[in-house]
């Protein structure tokens, strides 16, 4: 390749890059769970309903999921410096206008409007650092960028909850000024990149297709719960509208001259079983972490920021991880290392299954950690092995299609989980009852404040109920969770060994 990307950078360069990008991509992946703990306070000042509210998480979902496999046509026509400088500046006035907005329908625009701009900045960002870094130490350079993708979602109801309780909820956007701005004086100073040309074309009807059918699924998944699922007649749109768009992206795939997306990705076995294991370990990382803040307030009755510190040491777990993980792949076949982390994955979530109300904030910090460490060591071998066999000029559009499979797994693990919490709390909660009688030994022996012939004792036993029914139900959750950790450990050994990086010459393009 004649452009300058196809050259590792040394020195400086590298170290500004690196920086650059990491504080970009840390800034991005923030966004996706720091508003999350505001979203009761942006509902009092912005006068609107719980279900109103919530259209502040699903409109910068829905709006990064249609524009972020757009990321390697854009670079193609503008370039990749070009691109990068926009769409950070884009996402940091963007988060500027959300900490102004005075009502729903701003608030609504502006995170379109942040969605849009932030979607190409994870896959350009990592991108980047693959063209940056010689072939034998991209191991490395995906743990540096490991570091942003996994601690954003992990740190970012901590520092959302902190930002909220002691400042305002307008912080959670006014917080990614000094990132963006930092990032963008590297940018301008360091970052190199091929340039656009405007022979780029754009496949319109594919790009089109996808975007109805991601849209579509991310709006399925996100208001399936709020509706009933296939009792409204929105949800069974939405789903028609994603089979069907999925559907002709396909068929538009496989016939077209040059399709949104190059068949050659699809052709390569790696880059495929990355994408089927990253989709799982989204689905795991997000998807934990919604089930177990709301566990951690409503039924052991943590405040907000407690909750988020208790968590933040996963953080911990991830980034030691990574650490050593980077540099273990020029010694240990990757695959082994993928092994372990989906194994400390596994062990970490049956833990959970096993918690109760009543459990010791050092086994929940313990637990994170374990976790932690195993998903920094699915993430690095991960990221690093689905793109060392592909062509250099297919990386950046294989960045992006990855960053979109890892979010929609994670919305469906998210989606999943909350409805299957809900159906099964429910059905636990019956079955309890249905037990519970006044002739009972048991419930005779619950104490004079639990006596179903009084009112109030009625309730207070209702509240128990609920309680232990939500704790089995969140047990069913972490423990189906570890069933597919575990069901996907063979698909490892599908990857090809890419244990010669170690060898491999630092010049490879």
């Amino acid at each position: 390749m004649s452009d300058i990307a196809a050259t590792p950078a040394t020195g400086t360069r590298r170290v500004a890059v690196t920086i650059c990008v990491m504080v970009a991509t840390l800034m991005q992946a923030l966004d996706s769970t720091i508003a999350n703990v505001a979203l009761p306070y942006m509902q009092g000042s912005l006068a609107t309903t719980s279900t109103q509210v919530n259209w502040v998480l699903t409109s910068y979902i829905v709006a990064a999921a249609i524009l972020t496999p757009a990321t390697g046509w854009l670079e193609a026509r503008f370039g990749r410096r070009q691109l990068f400088i926009v769409c950070v500046t884009g996402f940091v006035v963007a988060s500027m206008l959300c900490g102004t907005a005075t009502s729903i329908e701003q608030m609504v625009i502006y995170r379109m409007i942040q969605g849009a701009f932030g979607a190409p900045v994870v896959p350009l960002s990592q991108a980047v650092l693959l063209d940056t870094y010689p072939l034998r130490q991209r191991g490395q350079a995906m743990a540096i960028f490991g570091l942003g993708v996994m601690l954003g979602p992990i740190l970012g109801p901590t520092l959302g909850g902190w930002l909220t309780q002691y400042y305002d909820w307008r912080w959670v956007f006014y917080v990614n000024v000094p990132f963006g701005i930092l990032a963008l004086l590297l940018a301008f100073g360091f970052l190199e990149g091929k340039t656009g040309s405007a022979k780029a074309r754009l496949d319109w009807f594919g790009f089109a297709t996808l975007g109805i059918a991601i849209a579509a699924l991310q709006l399925f998944l996100d208001r399936g719960e709020q509706l009933d699922w296939f009792q409204a007649t929105e949800i069974k749109f939405e789903f028609t509208l994603a089979i069907l768009g999925f559907y002709l992206f396909i068929v538009h795939t496989m016939t077209a001259r040059k399709p949104f997306l190059d068949p050659r990705l699809f052709a390569d076995r790696n880059f495929v079983m990355g994408q089927v294991l990253i989709f799982v370990v989204g689905a795991v990382l997000l998807a934990t972490l919604a089930l177990l803040a709301p566990y951690l307030e409503r039924l052991m009755g943590y405040p907000v920021l407690t909750a988020g510190l208790v968590l933040a040491p996963r953080g911990i777990g991830t980034m030691a991880a990574m650490l050593l993980v980077g540099r273990l792949m020029s010694v240990v076949d990757t695959r082994y290392l993928l092994l372990t982390g989906l194994g400390l994955t596994a062990v970490a979530l049956y833990q959970m299954s096993l918690f109760t109300p009543d459990i010791s904030q050092t086994t929940i910090i313990t637990t994170g950690l374990i976790q932690g460490f195993g998903l920094g060591f699915v993430f690095v071998p991960l990221s690093t092995v689905t793109f060392a066999t592909i062509a250099a000029d297919l990386r950046t559009q294989g960045t992006g299609f990855y960053s979109l499979v890892r979010n929609v797994g994670s919305s469906v693990g998210i989606s999943v989980t909350s409805f299957l919490l809900t159906r099964n709390t429910a059905i636990v909660h019956a079955g309890l009852a249905a037990d519970v009688s006044p002739y009972s030994r048991a419930v005779q022996q619950l104490g004079p404040g639990l006596q179903l012939d009084t009112l109030a004792g009625k309730a207070n036993l209702n509240d128990l109920i609920d309680l232990q029914a939500a704790t089995i139900a969140y047990a069913d959750n972490f423990r189906l969770m570890m069933f597919i950790t575990i069901l996907i450990m063979p698909l490892v050994f599908l990857l090809r060994n890419t244990q010669p990086l170690k060898s491999a010459p630092d010049v490879v393009e």
